[in-house]
């Protein structure tokens, strides 16, 4: 059995079989709420602890690769440790499936939400999810911190990093940046608190499934090859950049489709520090710029998008749907909205793919690298904060009907404003910080709960 199991491996030129892979992922995509903080903690739980493919250290490095990258960096980690696992069509399987089920939710919500307005119902079930996913991510920032902050250096670069963006809005870049000069200043500067990637790597069980492959010389598709790099370039940018042109020659550069499709190519290019970096730039274009959106249905997508699977940036789906829904002429408004919606969700995701297929094997190759493995450590230790940052603000949007910024000096901070306090959503989010952090209930079982507790809210 073992024997039949390692040729269908390399049969299929991958460390599992394709089948087993696509039904873990599709999983992962289906229970990935939460935004970033709660994405990634749902694959370190699934593939490092319970599955044992990526070890801790590994998981850590990719992380921090796709966290310098534009783009939903939880997407990208998908791709990042499927593509090691089963090459490129693993690569191509994980980021799909990842993306899949919150496409499919989006598409549907945004046709109800065009034609029938607000539903209760769908509405009493994502005040529930909502409520619930505050559990999400404080769990995501426990389990992170407690591996990635091995010692005080890297508990005071958290905080830092914490500080910087949480109180005086610094850009996510430059916390990065800043953070993986440190380390690479640090490695000279203080060597005990950035030990060599070796020593690091010989804390690795042996038994992870990458990491024993790597040792023994398997995984050719993981070593830099410029004809490859090439050859993922033209590809990559061809089927980006395909649609575009197609929409064009079809309906004009001046049409809402043709403007869709360049302006979120664009905004794929810019999308730093994930997507609560760019949320306020895409919503004073489309409102302001635009006028596609009025700034209450552009904060009805954004609660859709998080209390749906899949990345927070999916928000842009919602939004091109009800922007070609109501301005594209010449077309059915349904239909309208279904071409916009996948344009966008096109043009916004097929770059992830490029930016891990062309940049991973040299990322891989450098892991052991002591300046950048001391810089790396400094960009996770930063990345513990931001995701802090991240679970703070979703926590206070959750909790919270209006929230407001406020600035005392330099600072300038999100204040909840108290008269918008929601009772029930308290409940329902320490309710289910019990359930996960005291009595252990899985992330499915608990958002299920929730979504019923919140169905059991409206009714009454």
């Amino acid at each position: 059995m073992r024997r039949n199991r390692m040729t269908t491996d390399r049969s299929e030129g991958g460390l599992l079989p394709l089948r087993e892979a696509t039904r873990v992922w599709a999983r992962i995509g289906w229970l990935s709420f939460g935004g970033p903080a709660g994405q990634i903690a749902l694959m370190h739980r699934e593939l490092v602890e319970k599955r044992r493919w990526i070890s801790e250290s590994r998981f850590l490095h990719a992380l921090n690769y796709c966290m310098l990258l534009p783009g939903p960096e939880a997407q990208q980690l998908a791709i990042y440790i499927g593509w090691l696992m089963n090459r490129t069509i693993g690569g191509v399987i994980a980021g799909v499936l990842f993306v899949l089920p919150g496409c499919l939710a989006i598409l549907a919500l945004s046709l109800l939400y065009a034609t029938l307005g607000h539903v209760p119902l769908v509405t009493a079930i994502f005040f529930g999810l909502k409520s619930a996913v505050v559990a999400v991510v404080v769990e995501a920032v426990l389990r992170i911190g407690r591996r990635a902050l091995k010692s005080r250096l890297m508990v005071g670069i958290a905080v830092a990093a914490f500080v910087a963006i949480f109180a005086f809005k610094i850009p996510f870049p430059l916390i990065v940046l800043g953070a993986g000069l440190l380390g690479a200043l640090g490695r000279w500067l203080l060597p005990t608190y950035f030990p060599d990637a070796a020593i690091a790597d010989a804390r690795d069980d042996a038994t992870f499934l990458v990491d024993a492959a790597l040792s023994r010389g398997e995984l050719q598709h993981t070593r830099p090859s410029a004809r490859r790099a090439w050859m993922v370039l033209l590809v990559c940018v061809t089927l980006w950049s395909l649609p575009i042109i197609a929409v064009i020659a079809w309906l004009g550069r001046d049409s809402v489709l043709a403007q869709q499709g360049l302006f979120f190519s664009q905004a794929a290019m810019v999308t730093f520090g994930g997507a609560y970096a760019v949320l306020a730039y895409v919503a004073q274009r489309v409102v302001e710029g635009y006028g596609w959106l009025t700034p209450g249905q552009m904060l009805d997508g954004l609660a859709l998008a998080e209390t749906t699977p899949g990345p927070l940036i999916m928000v842009v789906q919602f939004v091109a749907f009800q922007a070609a829904y109501q301005h594209q002429p010449g077309m059915s408004p349904i239909v309208a909205g279904v071409i916009g919606s996948l344009l966008t969700t096109w043009v916004t995701f097929v770059p992830c793919f490029l930016w891990i297929f062309l940049g991973a094997p040299y990322i891989e190759a450098l892991r052991h690298h002591r300046g950048l493995h001391a810089a790396m450590s400094a960009i996770t230790a930063a990345v513990v904060g931001v995701i802090l940052n991240l679970s703070v603000w979703f926590s206070l949007h959750a909790i919270f009907h209006q929230v407001e910024p406020a600035h005392y000096g330099w600072m300038r901070l999100d204040v909840p404003v108290w008269a918008s306090f929601d009772p029930a959503a308290l409940v329902l989010s320490v309710m289910a910080l019990l359930a996960m952090l005291r009595f252990h209930v899985s992330m499915g079982w608990t958002l299920a709960g929730a979504a019923l507790l919140g169905i059991l809210s409206e009714l009454v």
